[in-house]
């Protein structure tokens, strides 16, 4: 940030005429814009994020932008549900409610679906349904499209897998019809979340159509992290079907990109490429990729936490824990 420096250099020399009143200056600077909190997120790192938007919160606090403020803790708090810390998530969804008013129509929706998050996440599905129902009513019937979109992708993470490709259609039509182009981001996201529902009733074909779309969908706007995702959905369905080498060709790819890309190792990558060979009966080879999958997926506490028993199956095909070095 550049800064302006004024100096004031008054010299006296003994004789001269008196000195000129000097008039008060006041400089006026404008303050600095509010940054762009949504920009700031890393949903790798929410303990990274959450500390970033903290050191924001007293400039927020300052503004008098109260919208603005109660948007900022409702994304404190889903950093804070995301590490599992659903009792402080809430507290600070308290602090945004209590700010809310009628025509904080963005901070509400934004509140609603948080506070249906955490509750989820808490495995208390019941309780976030009726928050994100609202938060998807009130966005349409304001026009915030992209806000309704994200209240339907989680009403079909809730739904049973019949009811999900009900909310997946309401869902990919609004996404497919907005004229909001930020909105239409959740084209992706929706064609990949419905890949799976698809997936788990067993419509492998139905699902590996969506998951190519997804690929398209990311390739075509240079993401580069959600194009490996899309490819690992893919291969991923691929095994499904039974096209296991295929998939474990794809899951290679993938893992050489570890090096020659310098991508952050996968152990879901890891995982499927285990997968794959113990189905091929190279059950040598596999059991190092099953000890390499467990080593990083026992660090992700959403896993410790809801899959148990697939981190046991991991380490028992691997061998059991790796030892310390």
């Amino acid at each position: 940030m550049k800064s302006v420096i004024l100096f004031i250099l008054v010299v006296a020399i003994a004789g001269c005429s008196p000195k000129p009143a000097v008039r008060d200056v006041t400089v006026s600077v404008p303050p600095a814009p509010l940054p762009d909190f949504d920009a700031m997120w890393d949903y790798n790192d929410p303990a990274a994020t959450e500390a970033g938007f903290r050191q924001v919160l007293p400039q927020a606090e300052a503004s008098g932008d109260v919208s603005y403020h109660a948007q900022l803790l409702t994304q404190v708090a889903r950093t804070q549900g995301l590490q599992m810390k659903f009792e402080a998530a809430h507290k600070t969804l308290d602090q945004a409610q209590a700010m809310l008013t009628e025509h904080l129509v963005v901070a509400r929706i934004r509140y609603l679906l948080e506070r249906g998050r955490v509750y989820n996440s808490a495995k208390d599905p019941e309780a976030a349904k009726p928050l994100f129902l609202e938060a998807w009513e009130t966005g349409l019937n304001t026009g915030e499209d992209d806000y309704a979109l994200d209240a339907a992708h989680m009403m079909a993470i809730i739904e049973p897998p019949e009811q999900q490709l009900v909310w997946a259609g309401k869902a990919m039509d609004l996404a497919e019809k907005t004229t909001d182009e930020h909105a239409k981001r959740w084209l992706g996201p929706l064609y990949n979340n419905t890949g799976w529902s698809y997936h788990d009733l067993g419509q492998y074909d139905k699902a590996l159509e969506l998951f190519e779309k997804s690929l398209a969908f990311r390739e075509e706007r240079k993401d580069a992290e959600g194009t490996r995702i899309a490819r690992w959905t893919i291969a991923r369905t691929y095994r499904s079907l039974g096209r296991v080498e295929e998939a474990l060709e794809m899951q290679k790819m993938l893992e050489q990109e570890f090096e020659t890309e310098g991508v952050q190792q996968d152990g879901y990558v890891y995982e499927e490429i285990g997968e794959c060979l113990l189905l091929l009966d190279k059950t040598g080879e596999a059991s190092g990729y099953f000890r390499k999958a467990y080593d990083l997926l026992s660090q992700d506490q959403w896993l410790v936490a809801n899959e148990a028993e697939r981190l046991e199956r991991l380490k028992e095909l691997g061998g059991g824990a790796a030892p310390p070095e």
